[in-house]
């Protein structure tokens, strides 16, 4: 019989992970337990994805607020320290910032607006055409923003982020000014020694804040890049991509962890004789239309996976084909001219007309945000996402 389901992406119930878990051994038993119990077999070229969460929890990498101070003071001084464009989050951000002003005796926190870097609205723009703002060229101190804009709750968390934030730093001991702009520059009016906050212009921000005399200027990825008094770390990401664990303490983005996925590929090979593709996901990339949220709060989709999930889709629009080359064919005949179409497509279509209307995007971040759709963020208990069929087309 002809196979009638394409692309099937399944959450995988696994162990609670702690630290020091062979996450090789979990991922792997988990993954064919749930074929068992539901009654599929494994194919050649399934991926089976963990988020990234459990992979830093196995790892242990976690920093406590103390850690982020030390590592602040130490690279920024300890005196006034510009904080500039942070995301919007109690869960990515707010204890970073704890740690952050425990670090310094004054915290300048300069905030950009209408919205943060991911989405999250402190105003709408709306708001700021109607006060007569230009958000490209216009400072606004914490009195000029209340008096415009009053009090201004997030659409979905109900916090107003900008009296949250301020308690935060004062609350850790350090003093607050806050302002809100959008030029990374800005912040030298008040000190020369800058922590950018951004997440994905983070290299552009240092480049243009040294270049207009910065005497010091780190990046969140330049905190905790390297282990403090023992505590964990990421060479390459720092504080990005990390998350609040508890009050004091927060779970670090996963370091290296390639030799984790080619493992885990291992393993599967071993004992189903199928070569699975294997990655590990963190945010997907994809915006949320009332919220305007566009999610990608870590660094990168996917910090680890294995080699056939290099690259983007080549795949043929069949809408096109039906609408265009086949357009006076239907039924049998239709389905005919367009298999053939597809199994003699070129190895790489970029320009060819068939192929518009496909998403152009790395497939380790389309299958990652398929991945984290179907994992979600909350109380599922599936980390684990065992998708197949993501390459079949028409033809299989």
């Amino acid at each position: 019989m002809e196979r009638r389901v394409g692309t099937i992406s399944r959450g995988i119930r696994c162990p609670i992970i702690r630290p020091g878990d062979d996450l090789v051994e979990i991922t792997v038993n988990s993954v064919l337990e749930a074929a068992e119990s539901e009654g599929y077999t494994m194919r050649d070229r399934d991926v089976v994805s963990m988020t990234e969460s459990i992979v830093a929890r196995a790892q242990g990498n976690f920093a406590t607020i103390y850690d982020i101070a030390a590592d602040v003071k130490a690279k920024l001084g300890g005196e006034t320290i510009g904080v500039i464009l942070p995301i919007l989050s109690r869960n990515r951000f707010s204890i970073c910032l704890k740690g952050i002003a425990m670090g310094a005796k004054k915290i300048v926190l300069m905030l950009g607006y209408p919205t943060d870097e991911v989405g999250n609205s402190l105003l709408t723009m709306d708001q700021v055409e109607a006060a007569g703002i230009n958000p490209y060229t216009d400072v606004l101190t914490l009195k000029q923003y209340r008096d415009l804009f009053g009090e201004n709750k997030h659409i979905f968390t109900g916090v107003d982020y900008v009296q949250y934030y301020s308690e935060l730093i004062t609350e850790a001991g350090a003093e607050v000014e806050i302002i809100f702009a959008n030029n990374p520059t800005t912040i030298l009016n008040y000190t020369d020694c800058v922590l950018t906050c951004d997440i994905h212009t983070r290299a552009r921000s240092k480049r243009l804040l040294l270049a207009a005399g910065a005497k010091a200027v780190c990046g969140l990825d330049d905190i905790m890049s390297a282990p403090i008094n023992g505590s964990g770390y990421n060479a390459r990401y720092g504080l990005l991509g990390s998350n609040k664990s508890t009050e004091d303490t927060v779970k670090l983005f996963p370091r290296e962890c390639q030799d984790l996925v080619e493992a885990i590929q291992e393993q599967f090979l071993q004992k189903t004789g199928k070569h699975v593709e294997v990655m590990v996901y963190g945010d997907g990339a994809f915006k949320d239309p009332q919220g305007k949220i566009w999610e990608l709060a870590d660094p990168v989709v996917s910090p680890a996976f294995t080699a056939g999930l290099v690259g983007t889709p080549n795949e043929i629009k069949l809408k096109y084909l039906a609408d265009n080359e086949f357009k006076n064919l239907s039924g049998a005949e239709l389905k005919e001219a367009i298999s053939k179409s597809i199994k003699s497509k070129a190895d790489n279509l970029v320009g060819n007309m068939a192929s518009q209307g496909t998403t152009p995007r790395q497939l380790t971040d389309l299958i990652g945000s398929l991945c984290d759709l179907t994992s979600g963020s909350g109380d599922k208990g599936t980390p684990i996402v065992h998708i197949q069929g993501y390459f079949d087309n028409f033809t299989d």
